[in-house]
């Protein structure tokens, strides 16, 4: 099952924090300082890689080819609810045979 929620927009903030938009409308700041320094995060001490952020093809939240994160984690830290409450919230729609 895919939760039907990806992001929309991302750009990169002060420090290592992202602002992030979802299709459902929720949006804001994530703090991703957990991360930079260690192991391919250290690409983000050049500032201009870790401005790099984007959206890939498969809507994951990227910076080239090593970093991609989750959008449904990063959702769920946003929006406070876990995957499990995610799931909860999907209608589950037939498919005709």
């Amino acid at each position: 099952m895919q939760i039907p929620i990806d992001p929309v927009s991302v750009r990169a903030l002060d420090g290592y924090k992202i602002w992030i938009k979802f299709s459902d409308g929720n949006e804001g700041e994530i703090d991703l300082t957990r991360f930079a320094g260690d192991g391919v995060f250290k690409d983000w001490e050049d500032r201009s890689r870790f401005e790099n952020v984007s959206i890939s093809p498969s809507g994951f939240i990227s910076w080239g080819n090593e970093i991609d994160l989750c959008p449904e984690s990063l959702y769920s830290e946003l929006t406070g609810k876990t995957w499990h409450q995610l799931v909860e919230s999907v209608e589950v729609v037939p498919t005709r045979a």
